[in-house]
């Protein structure tokens, strides 16, 4: 158990964090990768895998040195006073992937079982607030067992489309590399990169369990593949439909109607609404373990039910916004904005103030 928490539970986490804010539904897909075509969207994934994997590698050893277990600690070693601007940033992009996450899982909700999605969205709250009530351990548990739950899911999924739409995506990869079309895949994994590592907050109070360089440098390698692997499997298949799947608000609705079965659609929304409690939960709880730790500075607790009190405000907040403005747009403008953002204060700090700071320490060791 100690293997897997230290090398894979840290990947995990940051997994569980990128795929419900928006992947889950193939939304995400759309918008960075799909206009680069099939082979292009592939080559833009791998970059962002790459990115994320050499940002994490450093964000993890800093974290461990400087025992830096929540987000305004961390960035105090990163930013110094600048950390002010990641913190108004990053409860930006946390209003904005609750909402994502809000509307989907009202959307899914509704679908399925022909309610209102106020059904939905009441759901999510209360599995949110539970989980933030009991604190790490049982979020730890959570968002790694249902990864696993995920993965296995992912697998039957692309799996069974092969067989039913194999050909059509053959097809439309071999038409895309005829066409000799793919452009715009290296800025496309680029800013997919970039906003998604602003979730390294989620990430942070499962660092604890890394005692070594090698074991932070590890598991940071690792968090790259372990997050994109599901995108990779979810994008082939979307390619059976392309370009026509790029209009489609939900593409991992669209796609489950095409399949000819009853029961594995409804089992495989499940998975997915499981997924946004997964992003929702590790988002919340980096909020609760940041004030945790201030009021721990000042010799004050931090009662339990005020967790999970912060939880549901947040997300009517959250769920407000997204009844306003829509799955689509929060996606195309919001994340779009905050990438370049999180890229000048999370990507560019760790590959200078962050590597020396660890070469520093090394020098002094």
């Amino acid at each position: 158990m100690k293997f897997f928490n230290k090398y894979f539970l840290p990947g995990l986490v940051f997994q569980s964090v990128v795929i419900g804010g928006g992947y889950a539904t193939g939304r995400e897909l759309v918008e960075f990768f799909l206009p680069a075509g099939p082979v292009g969207g592939l080559l833009g994934m791998l970059v962002a895998a790459i990115i994320w994997s050499i940002t994490m590698a450093l964000c993890f050893e800093v974290a461990r040195i400087s025992k830096s277990y929540d987000y305004r600690r961390f960035f105090k070693q990163l930013l110094g006073p600048g950390w002010v601007l990641f913190e108004i940033a990053f409860f930006a992009l946390i209003i904005l992937i609750l909402s994502v996450i809000g509307s989907a899982s009202g959307n899914l909700v509704a679908e399925q079982l022909g309610v209102s999605q106020l059904w939905g969205i009441v759901g999510l709250m209360l599995a949110i607030g539970l989980l933030v009530f009991h604190g790490s351990a049982i979020i730890e548990k959570f968002l790694a067992g249902w990864s696993f739950v995920l993965y296995l899911g992912y697998f039957v999924f692309v799996i069974w489309c092969f067989c039913e739409f194999g050909e059509k995506i053959v097809s439309n990869f071999q038409n895309q590399q005829m066409n000799d079309s793919n452009t715009g895949w290296l800025l496309g994994g680029v800013r997919y990169a970039g906003y998604n590592l602003a979730t390294i907050p989620a990430v942070l109070f499962c660092i604890r369990h890394i005692n070594t360089r090698k074991e932070a440098i590890t598991a940071g390698i690792l968090a790259g593949p372990l997050a994109m692997i599901p995108a990779v499997l979810f994008f082939v298949v979307m390619i059976g439909f392309y370009p026509g799947i790029g209009e489609q608000p939900v593409p991992i609705h669209f796609i489950l109607t095409q399949l000819d079965a009853v029961i594995f659609p409804i089992i495989f929304q499940i998975i997915l609404f499981g997924t946004f409690i997964e992003t929702g939960t590790a988002m919340i709880h980096s909020i609760n373990e940041r004030v945790a730790h201030f009021l721990q500075e000042k010799n004050r607790i931090y009662p339990d039910w005020i967790r999970s009190a912060t939880a549901v405000g947040i997300l009517i907040i959250a769920i407000f916004l997204a009844s306003n403005i829509g799955l689509i747009g929060l996606i195309a403008a919001g994340y779009g904005t905050l990438t370049w953002v999180f890229i000048a204060l999370i990507i560019v700090p760790l590959i200078t103030v962050g590597l020396w700071k660890i070469i520093k320490l090394d020098k002094a060791s």
